[in-house]
């Protein structure tokens, strides 16, 4: 197994999309799904988002945040073992008065459009880095992946442990 193919399509997945599946954890600790756009720069994803949005609020109050980018049931070869790459992050907000807050915003308006200079003003939203901490992927059947290191440039195989089957019960005569 070449883990420098896989670690290039594992790269590779998260650019095929513009926006990002999201799971964060609320105040009462209850798990929130939900999607944004994003803007990749320097190794980090970048969201605007709403405060109408739960996930803002999350992500304000703890800064835990778990991206998931997951191929298209359409395209993938099984329902069952479709691609993905999931990351563990923290989230921290930038603020608007600042250089980097006005260049990031530059490269949402780039990415996606005029658009976004009417979401800039508004001030219910949010410009969060997402910063990847680890995160694994899934290529296929028994193509596991644990994503780790510093700037996450380390892939590992995993296969410590295997599937376990067993055999089903006999009915009874």
């Amino acid at each position: 197994m070449d883990l420098d193919q896989v670690r290039a399509a594992c790269q590779a997945l998260p650019q095929s999309f513009d926006s990002v599946l999201m799971a964060t954890v609320g105040a009462a600790g209850e798990p929130e799904a939900s999607y944004a756009a994003y803007v990749r720069h320097d190794g980090d994803y970048y969201i605007y988002v709403s405060e109408l949005s739960a996930h803002t609020r999350n992500l304000l109050d703890n800064g835990k945040v778990c991206l998931l980018f997951v191929e298209d049931e359409t395209k993938a070869a099984h329902l069952f073992a479709r691609q993905r790459v999931t990351y563990h992050c923290a989230a921290a907000e930038i603020d608007r008065d600042t250089a980097s807050f006005e260049y990031l915003m530059s490269l949402f308006e780039e990415k996606f459009g005029a658009f976004i200079r009417q979401l800039r003003k508004m001030q219910d939203f949010h410009l969060f880095r997402i910063r990847p901490q680890r995160g694994s992927f899934v290529q296929g059947f028994a193509k596991a992946f644990a994503i780790e290191g510093d700037d996450l440039a380390q892939i590992r195989h995993v296969n410590d442990v295997g599937h376990q089957t067993r055999e089903p019960a006999e009915a009874p005569a």
